[in-house]
């Protein structure tokens, strides 16, 4: 203390050097990124991503006001299409406002995707009409019944025009059947999960579209951006300022509770520096040793702080107990390492070892969560030990201690005497009804137990994927864009499973066994509704067919040189019959806007196949998604090679299944661990198992609550139990030891002097997840909610039931009988 500023300098240049690589870290928000990279699904979904997920969607839709024509919609559609296809790749792959490409090539073959059988009969309705007429003009016709007209419309119906929707693209545009909306679809070569590129994509596509400016076309034309890009990008946004917005508010709760404590506004800078440079070390590890976070793990800030802060808070109170004593700045300090560092190393092994018990799992969201929180516990110790001692001596020189405040805030200070008397209360409470609360709590603790195994019997999972995404209100707006941009472009695979074959040839048979799957389930169970591929596009028998559709052509000619067809049906017609040098064509004569969806990275086609859900709603069931995957997750075709299949379906199916089988032996080693620590420090005996009947009437307290809230368990609100175990059993332990030292009539004593360090301890944690509870993912709530029901449960279990439990005990026993837990004195 002497030389305050080596461990400063120390300190210092370690935490900027963990700060530059904390600013390093990036969060991964897809829901594959909590399960482990050895996962088949992963490791598939990381093949097909390679090759299809590299091309994103960016809409530009367009939007007319009352009046505005659709045509104005049109040619502002038109002038942007050239434009932004300067932008180039990777930026732009392609871009266009309707389906004009596929129309010219695949309107004049529209007959090709017809069955012979109905060709065969067109050719002779023509044939017969053109006799017909023919007769009846000679005047050697018959009283033969006339055979059907030679129009547009009749030929339309029997060619049937497949592949080109022209009821759905009017005029061939992206537009909206009241002509209201006209979509600009664009292909990018950016992932919507890179903010920097497709940040700058958006930028440059949204400098084109103020450029071209919409509105010039029609006053009442506006235009907004949607599509997956936007949706990815915008999503990162929002959970980095949702990161920020929940650290600075756990941060601001964290400090206003210290301070109310303590009073002292050297004390709280102090101590936010000191748990400042421990989350700082923790993250800048998190960077070296994992290099990103992850749905589970992003929130990790403010509860790593809440907890970390605890071992700061019980220094802190040793040493101003001791500079009220009369101790000198080394003395003080001397003092509060002596008597705090075992007891806070072990509460801090006892947190390590509740987040440490997710380290068994399989599941990376734990095992992340786990390694992280563990580490944190470790890292905020040492900070507390190691920059907190130069932190006070540092500011004991700039303004001594002794230094009074003047003022209200210097009387409530001296009148606080170093803490306020958050457990004067409890003992109150404690001490007027003892019974009471001793059955009450022990009842309803019963209560909590028969709920839960009622609960858990009727499936308490979360199966509604809306309530484990983000609050979608706040995007209200541009989520409704993409959906009306969706509907209206009807491109594939916005909410097709993709499944990539080894080879072309393989598509069929597994279209075939997928088949038989869907087939085979009962009405209402059916896992998808339809298959797609590029195949699709490729019409079968065409050398049989082109004969047909040509001699077809040549009557219709005709029957248009002798006036049998009118000028507006032969306009019509005109489109859809076929070329002279009509021949057969394959999946890579297509056009490029055709075969887009289907088309992979590198340029190769014919491997790839949608799977799509019944609905465009049943994707958001889990129930749904269960069967879906387990539809397509792994077909083994005749020739015995095996298809695998991926994506969000399977993704989730698999992380569920990693949830359900990582969760007991999580809660199980936390339990397990919890015991040892309060064994060990307790060395056995009553005093342990008084603070492990505490515990338990707090857990059993957090289940009763969570299932009166009605709490879903899901991927993430799952980590609250394990941690109340090794977290929660501190309160309880320090009340226990308190009581030990003092003996007989010792528990109220407990409650009124360790209780205000206690509860405090307790409200830095509480409030670090109560924190969680602003954020806009409904999942992080989750956890908040249920991690503080569990902290409060346990709090008020040890500072309220466990206290009136020891006066009864204390109250019954023969006078000159030593206290009830008298045995077993603690080690910490």
């Amino acid at each position: 203390m002497k030389r305050p500023a080596l461990p400063l300098l120390v300190t210092g240049i370690l935490t900027v050097i963990a700060l530059f690589l904390a600013t390093r870290l990036h969060v991964l928000t897809g829901f594959e990124s909590l399960l482990p990279a050895s996962r088949p699904s992963v490791q598939e979904l990381d093949r097909v991503a390679a090759k299809t997920a590299g091309v994103s969607t960016l809409f530009v839709v367009l939007q007319g006001g009352e009046g505005t024509p659709t045509a104005a919609l049109q040619r502002a559609a038109d002038a942007l299409v050239p434009e932004i296809e300067k932008i180039g790749p990777p930026w732009v792959g392609s871009v266009e406002d309707g389906v004009h490409e596929a129309y010219r090539f695949l309107s004049p073959r529209a007959g090709l995707y017809v069955e012979r059988d109905r060709l065969t009969k067109l050719r002779d309705d023509i044939e017969a009409r053109y006799t017909y007429e023919v007769s009846k003009a000679t005047g050697a016709l018959l009283d033969d019944e006339p055979p059907p007209e030679i129009n547009a419309s009749s030929i339309e119906q029997s060619l049937g025009l497949q592949g080109v929707d022209t009821g759905r693209y009017p005029d061939g545009y992206y537009q909206s059947k009241d002509g209201k909306t006209v979509v600009v679809a664009i292909r990018s070569k950016v992932m919507a999960s890179d903010f920097a590129a497709g940040s700058e994509a958006i930028r440059r596509v949204s400098e084109v579209v103020e450029r071209v400016r919409p509105a010039s076309f029609d006053a009442g034309i506006t235009h907004g951006l949607a599509g997956d890009l936007q949706t990815g990008i915008a999503e990162y946004a929002a959970i980095n300022e949702d990161l920020t917005d929940v650290g600075v508010s756990g941060a601001v709760l964290i400090a206003a509770v210290v301070f109310l404590y303590y009073l002292r506004l050297r004390t709280l800078v102090a101590m936010l520096i000191t748990i400042g440079i421990g989350v700082a070390w923790t993250f800048g590890a998190t960077q070296l040793a994992l290099g990103h976070l992850n749905m589970a793990t992003g929130f990790l800030f403010s509860i790593v702080a809440g907890n970390g802060i605890n071992f700061g808070i019980i220094y802190m109170a040793r040493y101003l107990e001791a500079r009220r004593g009369g101790a000198s700045l080394l003395e003080g300090v001397r003092v509060a390492h002596r008597e705090t560092w075992l007891p806070t190393l072990t509460a801090g092994c006892a947190a390590a070892a509740a987040y440490g018990s997710l380290l068994v799992t399989e599941f990376r969201g734990f095992h992340d969560f786990g390694l992280i929180g563990s580490a944190g516990m470790v890292l905020c110790w040492v900070a507390t030990f190691v920059a907190l001692p130069s932190i006070l001596a540092v500011m004991d020189r700039i303004v001594p201690l002794e230094q009074e405040s003047p003022g209200l805030l210097g009387r409530l200070r001296r009148r606080a005497q170093g803490g306020v008397a958050f457990g004067a209360p409890f003992a109150r409470l404690a001490a007027r009804s003892p019974v009471t609360l001793t059955l009450a709590g022990l009842a309803l603790a019963a209560a909590g137990l028969v709920a839960t195994v009622s609960y858990v019997r009727a499936d308490p999972m979360e199966y509604n994927l809306q309530n484990l995404r983000n609050d979608e209100g706040a995007r209200a707006a541009q989520i409704r864009l993409s959906s009306l941009a969706e509907e209206i472009t009807g491109y594939v695979g916005t909410d097709g499973m993709a499944i990539l074959v080894e080879r072309p040839e393989q598509v069929e048979p597994l279209r075939a066994a997928l088949y038989a799957r869907r087939d085979a389930a009962p009405e209402g169970a059916k896992p998808f509704k339809e298959i797609y591929a590029l195949q699709d596009l490729v019409p079968r028998d065409q050398e049989a067919k082109i004969p047909l559709l040509q001699e077809i052509k040549d009557r219709v000619l005709r029957a248009r040189k002798r006036g049998l067809v009118g000028d507006e049906d032969w306009r019509r017609i005109q489109a859809v019959i076929p070329p002279d040098d009509l021949a057969p064509f394959g999946i890579g004569d297509l056009p490029a806007g055709v075969a887009r969806a289907f088309t992979e990275t590198d340029g190769t086609r014919g491997r790839i196949v949608y799977i799509s859900p019944i609905t465009p709603e049943s994707v958001h069931d889990a129930h749904y998604l269960f069967r879906w995957a387990d539809a397509y997750r792994e077909t083994r075709l005749p020739d015995g090679s095996v298809v695998r299949g991926s994506g969000r379906a399977v993704i989730y199916a698999d992380m569920w299944a990693a949830v359900i089988d990582d969760v007991p032996p999580a809660v199980l080693f936390s339990l397990a661990a919890t015991v040892l620590v309060v064994l060990v420090a307790f060395r056995g005996g009553r005093p342990a198992f008084a603070v492990l009947g505490a515990l338990l009437v707090g857990v059993s307290w957090m289940a009763g609550l969570l299932v009166l809230m009605n709490v879903k368990l899901n991927f993430l609100n799952f980590i609250a139990l394990p941690l109340t175990f090794g977290i929660g059993v501190d309160y309880a332990v320090n009340i226990v030891q308190r009581y030990a030292r003092e003996g007989a009539g010792g528990a109220l004593t407990a409650v009124r002097e360790t209780g205000g360090a206690v509860i405090l301890c307790s409200l830095t944690t509480t409030l670090g997840y109560l924190a969680l509870v602003r954020s806009q993912n409904y999942a992080v709530r989750s956890l908040g909610v249920s991690a503080v029901i569990g902290e409060l449960a346990c709090l008020f279990a040890a500072v309220l039931i466990l206290p009136a439990a020891l006066v009864w005990r204390d109250r019954r026993r023969p006078k000159g009988q030593e206290a009830f837990l008298a045995v077993g004195r603690p080690t910490t």
